[in-house]
This record gives structure tokens, sequence and C-alpha cells, in this order.
């Protein structure tokens, strides 16, 4: 099982969507700069708005790209709005 998980972090106010099969532990290098050089590694309150559940990682995968091609922090919000009722 894979997730499709969007995070975000007050502190710069920014969303950042991903995939894992470990949703704990991936929250846990967000929060502790393990990505070094990138955008993420600036903030270390981010917390998860979303997770949904695939079958397999090439869905969660098709899913991530999908998101992340609309490019659009609407999208990523309506998205949020509308799997949390």
């Amino acid at each position: 099982m894979h997730y499709l998980y969007i995070i975000y972090s007050k502190k710069v106010d920014h969303y950042y969507v991903g995939e894992t099969m470990d949703l704990k532990r991936r929250l846990a290098e967000h929060n502790q700069g393990v990505f070094k050089g990138c955008f993420r590694r600036r903030s270390d309150d981010w917390v998860y708005v979303l997770q949904i559940l695939f079958s397999n990682k090439t869905k969660a995968q098709q899913a991530e790209r999908f998101v992340k091609k609309m490019n659009s922090r609407k999208f990523v919000e309506r998205l949020i709005k509308v799997n949390v009722l």
C-alpha cells in the first residue's frame, strides 16, 4: 500500500505533495531537514493535511504527478477540502 500525501507548513505557508509507503517516517524526514538543498528543508513544522491510500506504488505516483502537474495552490486546497468532508 502506498499513499499520496499533502503536507503543509505554516512557517513558510507552503503545501508539498508527495508519495510514500511509510507516512510516519516520511513526515519525520521532512521535519528533520533530511532533504539537503531543497525548499522543504526551510521548515520544521510540516503536518499532514491529506492522505489518500492507493493499492500500489504506480497508482500513487500517477496521482502525485497529476496533482503536481496542476501546479495550483487552489487545486490542492480544493482537493484537501473535498477529502476532509
